[in-house]
């Protein structure tokens, strides 16, 4: 890997970060490329402590820039060290692969913004958009980013995206954890249940089409409804299924970090979600406790498994090694083409018309973002419940033993 010197000038308030890098385009993006720095330290002075910037505990993610600003990235923190890691761990489509190795230290993700458009929000300067954190923003801190949308806009969860994907690189090569989402509504149309089989279902299947809904029939009802409010200048929103396959047994902890608790808080921190249901979700309170129950078997290799999975892989906050499963709703998007009733700055009615780029539905896009965010809570137990209950030698009769990497397999990847 060759040496390069980062510049950050409009963030970081310093003109120099210095490391071995790696730089790629991003797959359909305007922020151009991604510079991954391995550095035993970072100065103070290049420090981010801003506060809910930071997201773990032994996994930490800390993202930073603004939309339409320099640029947007992330520090992670905590990574174990001799990862084999390249470009491919986060993006599909690269224009050159050069790998390299984590050395325990923080990692440095940087995507300069070459498509600043300040000018496409010239009228939001003054008038709140409806529904959107200006004037939260404003209420909370007295000032905020007038070009787009600041720390709110989606543009920050690149950082978040890139670090997901060092996360699931070693969920997989540990524990042969899959984590895939995937669209099951949008507006109105609606994926029926049962019609993904989650034991089998592929990246490549949701994939297959701009919706990312694996059925291909649903999938073309979903880009239809989206299509049709595009043209009148509106949005709408819809449903992420998230599931976890082959994750260990174990995660999480009992009362106030129970792992779908944990869960819940990653996947809301995203923007525009608005709801989230975990195993039966709401539909599970129309059954009764006969009915909702997962019976307990054993099954040909000895393994405790539940026969039906309503809980949908966790009880009592941690992770029994049944299929994780959850839903995350998205609101439509904020910003619309159509002229809306707001209010400016000093107080003023107004009527606002957004110019601009901005999606007719957000849901799509959000796939690999839920993705990510549930790689970094599953990360972060991980190392938690290593350091806590595989300390010392586990009970054999009752614990399962983390499946540790071959030595083979890691020098394959290098």
């Amino acid at each position: 890997m060759a040496s390069s010197t980062l510049t950050s000038k409009s963030f970081l308030g310093s003109s120099r970060i210095d490391g071995a890098s790696l730089s790629f385009d991003l797959r359909k993006s305007s922020l151009s490329s991604v510079q991954i720095s391995f550095r035993s330290r970072i100065p103070k002075k290049l420090q981010i402590n801003a506060a809910g910037s930071t997201f773990g505990t032994n996994f930490r993610v800390t993202t930073f820039g603004e939309s339409h600003g320099g640029g947007v990235g992330c520090i992670i923190d905590g990574c174990p060290p001799r990862i084999p890691l390249s470009e491919a761990d986060m993006q599909f489509d690269l224009d050159r692969r050069r790998p390299g190795l984590t050395t325990g230290t923080p990692i440095h993700v940087f995507v300069p913004n070459t498509d600043q458009r300040g000018f496409d929000y010239s009228e939001m300067s003054v008038a709140y958009r409806p529904s959107h954190a200006d004037a939260t923003y404003d209420m909370k801190y007295g000032v905020r980013s007038v070009q787009g949308g600041g720390r709110s806009s989606a543009r920050e969860t690149i950082g978040r995206v890139a670090a997901g994907g060092v996360a699931k690189k070693i969920l997989k090569l540990y524990a042969g954890t899959e984590i895939l989402a995937y669209v099951s509504q949008a507006h109105k149309v609606v994926l029926p249940e049962g019609v993904v089989d989650h034991e089998s279902l592929t990246l490549d299947q949701i994939e297959s089409n701009i919706a990312r809904c694996p059925d291909p029939e649903y999938a073309e009802k979903m880009i239809a409804a989206i299509d049709a409010v595009r043209v009148k200048g509106d949005s709408v929103g819809g449903v992420v299924t998230c599931i976890v396959r082959n994750a260990p047994r174990g995660l999480g902890s009992p009362v106030f970090d129970k792992l779908e608790a944990e869960l819940a808080k990653a996947a809301m921190s995203l923007p525009a979600t608005k709801g989230f249901e975990f195993g039966s979700g709401f539909a599970g309170t129309l059954l009764t406790g006969s009915e909702h129950n997962d019976e307990f078997y054993t099954d040909e290799h000895g393994r405790i498994r539940t026969r039906t999975n309503r809980s949908g892989g966790i009880q009592g906050g941690i992770s029994n090694g049944e299929i994780i499963n959850m839903r995350i709703a998205f609101k439509p998007t904020s910003t619309i083409g159509k002229k809306q009733h707001t209010v400016t700055r000093d107080k003023k009615e107004t009527d606002l018309i957004a110019r601009g780029r901005h999606d007719p539905c957000v849901v799509p896009r959000a796939v690999p973002m839920v993705e990510a965010m549930v790689a970094l809570v599953l990360m972060d137990q991980l190392m938690a419940q290593y350091s806590q209950c595989y300390l010392l030698p586990i009970n054999s009769e009752l614990q399962e033993p983390l499946i540790a990497p071959r030595p083979e397999a890691v020098n394959a990847s290098l």
